[in-house]
């Protein structure tokens, strides 16, 4: 009745739960804070145990409140000012995990953060899960998420951006899922504008440098690069890109390596020219690349789950991801506060009986 989780009151749960999903923690740096500030001595089972049980409360309300934040900067992005509609851009990567047993396998991230009319982020939501082969619950996490965004959402459509390196999992779920995806409400189809990160496509730009120059002509081959990085966010930028090279490897003679590296950076930006329109994208304020994801495998997986010695358990890492990426987005506060809203609810008082009635006498 009066909310313990292992002996542990609401408040200290909630301490508990925020400081070992922060950066840099570990179990045993967990337990010397909470004996340092409260003067608790705590074992390794029961912050399990705690974890275990924050998790399991929080998780079923996680993408409620994620929803609530991200309807928020919408609001706020639709009264902002500027000369553009504010944009929402979504985009996932991947990141190696060492399990417990010593393999590593590949964990997911997912970000969903709103820019302004003007082009400034005004946040992100963060979304996280453990290594699966084929990724699928990430895809159902995303897809469920933007779903119930859509759905509550009732102001007007911000732009849609879907940013992502062009990793088989990342392209797949945009073929799959956000390029057929209609809006629950309407049906209209939403118009999702696919951006292939910028600094993926540069470094095939300075393989084709590497390739097309020889090592004597280093100072030709940056300038080269450096004129071509400019001319991808100019107007046509991607066929300015492939002209120039080919015309450079038409009267150049390259060994069977150089070749092959020229060919394979040459086909990458070919492949993807459509994705390429950075002029365009940045004369809507569209993010041109997926630094905000990238940096997001960094805060929520390697500065809390890839520390010095570090293993973990499908289970372990899932339930410390739940936590983290609450707390990262910004949402910690409203989703453990409607945990406790949740417990109230089903406390029962002791009703009166008739023997608490007092006697009238004859």
């Amino acid at each position: 009745m009066l909310g313990l989780v292992e002996n542990v009151s609401p408040a200290m749960l909630d301490w508990i739960g925020k400081t070992h999903a922060a950066a840099g923690m570990s179990q045993q740096a967990t337990l010397a804070l909470i004996k340092q500030n409260s003067g608790v001595s705590m074992g390794v089972k029961r912050l399990r145990a705690c974890t275990v049980a924050l998790a399991a409360a929080m998780e079923p309300i996680r993408q409620t409140h994620q929803v609530d934040a991200l309807i928020e900067m919408l609001r706020i992005a639709g009264e902002s000012s500027g000369s553009r509609k504010p944009v929402l851009a979504v985009g996932r990567d991947g990141i190696t995990l060492r399990h417990r047993l010593g393999f590593f396998e590949v964990a997911t991230a997912a970000t969903l953060s709103v820019y302004d009319r003007a082009g400034k982020r005004l946040g992100t939501i963060y979304l996280a899960y453990p290594p699966e082969l084929g990724q699928t619950t990430m895809d159902s996490m995303l897809t469920e998420l933007l779903i119930e965004l859509f759905t509550s959402w009732s102001g007007p459509l911000p732009r849609l951006a879907y940013v992502t390196d062009s990793g088989s999992n990342e392209t797949n779920y945009f073929r799959r899922v956000l390029r057929p995806m209609k809006h629950p409400i309407t049906g209209a189809k939403l118009d999702w504008t696919r951006v292939a990160d910028f600094y993926h496509v540069s470094e095939r730009v300075w393989a084709m440098a590497g390739a097309l120059f020889p090592k004597s002509q280093e100072r030709q081959s940056v300038a080269w690069a450096r004129r071509m990085l400019k001319d991808l966010k100019r107007p046509s930028g991607a066929s300015r890109v492939l002209h120039s090279a080919a015309s450079l490897r038409s009267r150049r003679k390259l060994g069977k390596t150089r070749l092959a590296n020229f060919q394979k950076a040459y086909r990458y930006i070919q492949e993807r020219t459509s994705y390429l329109k950075y002029h365009d994208y940045k004369r809507n304020h569209l993010p041109i690349g997926s630094g905000v994801t990238e940096a997001a495998c960094k805060t929520v997986f390697t500065q809390r789950l890839k520390l010095s010695g570090m293993r973990w358990s499908h289970s372990g890492a899932g339930q410390i991801l739940t936590l983290r990426t609450i707390l990262l987005s910004g949402t910690w506060e409203a989703t453990y506060g409607a945990t406790l809203l949740k417990n109230v609810a089903t406390i029962r008082t002791y009703a009166p009986t008739t023997s608490m009635n007092p006697q009238i006498a004859a």
